[in-house]
């Protein structure tokens, strides 16, 4: 067996980083930047105000209150294009240009117009509620970077930027194949000795929560005649990822069926806890990921090792998913070989996280899976650990 660290290596390692392309802007959030971004206008183009009132130069407004002949008006979207001068203003509004000779913006409510002449009752300093040119950003600018995934904020930035198109990394295609005639799709008829397969959709899920397409190729049976018709839906996939089939037992038929389409097997067995049974190779052209059976390890896997490598092949680093810190919320006994993910509740107690792994640690158990807040993870070999001590964990929150 290979160490989680060591596979996570070999499995990003083996990852080719997707080929660009153009998409429209309110199309792209989520989707990563497959080049630097860089601003085609300032922003704001020019001196504007910030609020609605009277533009002005600062020094006619020492002595209040003072009155000023109005002599123009600047609505944002148009201009005054006069001058202001001395002991005159300009009525402003919010996003309007401040004209020339201005150098301050006077509040609307700190002010009492009569005809063409307004009364300022509150000294202005010179910059005062006045937005300079480039406050945001200026033509040129870089202001996001490749490997960024795109939120909406960053769309709104590069709208504002004038960016109506952008470069983004492709999504990766994987193709998700079950295996077991024990399995039948939500809503089918369930029969004496079958359950309802829930981890094709959970993966799919996750794929395309981290940026890649999923494409469902169904239930194979334990056969290899199903198992190579189903498996023939990869084609064209960037990742293949079968769940079940993976162990030991006389109807696990992933290796050696894959094994005769020219399945190239990089590792088998994971040092992990839940999922030892994991394969990873190639396919053709496509990488393979053999998931387990049981929904947690299918899942914790999917988590530790399907993910970084989406995210290397969008170009994002680093590519596991951030840990943090937490409290344990009770006492554990000393780990042994493999490390370990302890499905947990998490919670804030007194300003600190507070993990408590379930009670039950069950591979087939999906409702407290659903449920946890995050992942304890314990190292190979770790000591016996005592309710209060610090310990690493893996966030759910995200998912």
């Amino acid at each position: 067996m290979i160490s989680v660290e060591e596979a996570v290596e070999r499995i990003t390692g083996a990852c080719r980083l997707m080929p660009p392309e153009s998409v429209a802007l309110p199309e792209a959030h989520g989707r990563v930047l497959a080049s630097d971004a860089v601003s085609r206008r300032t922003q704001p183009p020019a001196d504007v105000s910030a609020m609605d009132g009277y533009a002005v130069r600062a020094a006619d407004t020492d002595s209040v209150p003072a009155t000023l002949a109005v002599v123009g008006h600047a609505p944002a979207g148009g201009a005054f294009d006069g001058t202001v001068g001395p002991g005159q203003a300009a009525r402003i509004f919010t996003g309007g240009p401040v004209p020339a000779g201005a150098d301050a913006v006077v509040l609307q409510e700190d002010t009492q117009a009569e005809g063409d002449r307004v009364t300022v009752r509150e000294t202005a300093r010179a910059g005062q509620h006045v937005r300079r040119a480039g406050i945001d950003f200026a033509e040129g600018d870089t202001l996001l970077k490749a490997g960024e995934r795109l939120t909406a904020p960053m769309l709104g930035l590069l709208a504002a930027m004038d960016r109506p198109w952008v470069d983004v990394r492709r999504r990766p295609r994987v193709a998700i194949l079950a295996t077991g005639n024990e399995l039948v799709r939500p809503g089918e008829p369930v029969g004496p000795n079958q359950i309802v397969s829930s981890n094709s959709i959970a993966v799919k899920a996750l794929v395309e929560r981290y940026g890649g397409v999923g494409v469902d190729l169904g239930i194979a049976r334990d056969d290899a005649a199903s198992l190579r018709a189903l498996a023939e839906g990869a084609r064209g996939a960037d990742v293949l990822v079968t769940i079940g089939g993976a162990s030991v037992g006389d109807h696990d038929l992933v290796k050696r069926v894959l094994g005769d389409a020219g399945l190239e097997i990089d590792f088998w067995k994971i040092a992990v806890r839940p999922g030892k049974p994991l394969i990873f190779g190639r396919l053709g052209d496509a990488l393979m990921l053999g998931l387990p059976g049981n929904p947690v390890s299918a899942m914790v896997c999917a988590l530790l090792f399907l993910v970084p490598a989406l995210r290397r092949m969008q170009g994002i680093e680093p590519v596991e998913l951030p840990r943090a810190t937490a409290v344990l919320g009770r006492d554990l006994p000393a780990n042994r070989e493999r490390r370990d993910f302890m499905r947990a509740a998490l919670e804030r107690r007194d300003g600190r996280l507070v993990a408590t792994p379930f009670a039950s640690q069950d591979s087939s158990v999906i409702s407290l899976f659903a449920t946890a807040g995050a992942l304890v993870i314990r190292p190979p070999h770790a000591p016996a650990a005592t309710a209060g001590d610090t310990v690493e964990i893996l966030p759910m929150t995200e998912l």
